[in-house]
């Protein structure tokens, strides 16, 4: 094969032919699935509500908490003036080591040089300054340090005398700490678990569907059916409505293959006594040729009738692709106007219906013979290749001709369409791609036309690679 055969070979193949498990494109990885799309959005959902609750509970507990933590402070240090106000020297010793002791409140005199910061750490630590202002007077002051020493210091007179009362700091203090982390973690875990066991719920039934259309789409119409009993009333409606549209596909598929069959199969003996009365009544040689080649070809259009209508389910086993191509190019090879190249591996293995892929083969070769003739010397030019690409097999049989416009590309592979006439000169059925496509999608595999890039139309056929045979 020449170098830019080759290069069209390698560059259209894996790309034109690539899809489902051999797809190469990245979009698949970056797309969600419904399950994972209903996960994450649940999710969201409870994880907000969590966080939501959490701000308005805390919202809630703020401006008690104030209140009471100011109301609390403000009773200690009016108490313990009073306390100090009507002890003499020597209790209010007694006292101040009593309060210390047990309550764990400092009271120890002010000094002018007193370094200190004002309690101001958060929202509820400034509310908190601002009440006891207001209970104990303009001149209180509420701090967090004094000279160094943390905790919470309130000033008050005594006397004329100030004093810091000095108490646990942590009496201010937003709620927290490894309890409501623990809490909040278990409710983000329990919220998970419930989003994933609901978004399966919900996207079991759709992923039955699925399955099931998809069985319907390949022609398995037996291993379609769905649960008519399920509990959920739409869901069983659905399944009811899909088995039934199933068993009347599968009743006009089995009608249709059974019509075109016994049609194609009661015009042969027509066929065959107008082809002898015709060799025998007929004189002039001309004409009777003309004739029985109308009849042949008549015969062979009711050959490809019989082709499509062919069961969907063939036997699948290794095939050596070298052999099936031999026996197809053998008799075209001693054909004058046909020159067939080949470029494979002589231990190429595929997993295919030996005398189908046969079929495949020979109608595409036939289909270049006819259609594929250079336009300067009037003989086909085919080449057919096949390299392996990790668990598939990638095959190109290209023809040399002016090749197929763009537009009607994906129209070939139509049952009963024919292309322009330049490629379809010959009268036909206009059933022989629709039959390569539908018999290879049979064996597992894909199909595919184009362009070739130097020229001519290239038929891409992607199977299922075996190992051994």
């Amino acid at each position: 094969m020449a170098k830019t055969e080759q290069a069209d070979f390698d560059a259209s193949a894996p790309a034109a032919l690539a899809d489902g498990e051999g797809r190469t494109g990245g979009w698949r990885f970056t797309r969600l699935s419904l399950f994972w799309r209903t996960f994450f959005l649940l999710a969201i959902l409870l994880l907000g509500s969590i966080l939501a609750w959490l701000q308005t509970l805390r919202s809630l507990e703020f401006e008690p908490r104030a209140l009471q933590t100011a109301q609390q402070l403000a009773s200690q240090v009016n108490l313990s003036r009073a306390a100090l106000i009507h002890a003499d020297g020597i209790a209010r010793i007694s006292l101040i080591k009593t309060m210390k002791d047990e309550e764990g409140l400092r009271i120890v005199p002010r000094e002018p040089t007193d370094q200190f910061s004002l309690l101001d750490n958060d929202a509820l630590s400034r509310r908190v300054a601002v009440d006891m202002t207001e209970r104990l007077g303009k001149g209180t002051v509420v701090a967090s340090m004094v000279n160094d020493q943390p905790g919470l210091w309130v000033s008050f007179v005594i006397d004329g005398d100030e004093y810091w009362l000095q108490t646990d700091q942590n009496r201010v203090s937003i709620a927290g700490g490894a309890t409501w982390m623990i809490w909040l973690f278990v409710a983000a875990a329990l919220s998970l678990a419930g989003a994933a066991l609901i978004a399966g719920l919900i996207n079991r039934p759709l992923k039955e569907l699925s399955f099931a259309a998809s069985r319907v789409r390949e022609g398995n119409f037996s291993a379609s059916q769905l649960d008519e009993h399920v509990n959920t009333s739409e869901i069983r409606e659905v399944n009811i409505g899909f088995n039934r549209m199933a068993q009347k596909l599968a009743k006009v598929e089995q009608d249709r293959a059974v019509m075109l069959a016994g049609i194609s199969h009661d015009l042969r003996t027509p066929l065959a006594r107008l082809r002898l009365e015709t060799e025998m009544s007929v004189a002039e040689e001309s004409a009777r040729a003309y004739m029985v080649a109308d009849i042949n070809q008549l015969d062979a259009i009711i050959d490809k009738f019989l082709d499509y209508a062919r069961p969907d389910r063939v036997a699948l086993a290794p095939v050596v692709l070298g052999d099936v191509v031999d026996a197809c190019v053998y008799s075209l090879q001693k054909l004058p106007d046909v020159r067939i190249k080949i470029d494979m591996q002589d231990d190429l293995l595929v997993l295919a219906d030996e005398v189908e892929l046969g079929r495949v083969l020979s109608n595409l070769l036939e289909n270049a013979r006819r259609y594929g003739k250079s336009v300067h010397t009037g003989i086909a030019m085919i080449d057919i290749a096949a390299i392996a690409r990790d668990k598939w097999v990638l095959i190109k049989v290209r023809d040399h001709g002016i090749g197929v416009g763009v537009e009607q590309l994906h129209q070939l592979t139509q049952p009963f369409y024919r292309g322009e006439a330049a490629r379809t000169a010959a009268n036909g059925a206009g059933l022989g791609l629709a039959i390569v496509e539908k018999t290879i999608q049979r064996m597992g595999g894909s199909f595919k036309l184009a362009n070739s890039t130097s020229g001519g139309l290239s038929a891409q056929i992607r199977l299922q690679r075996a190992t051994r045979l």
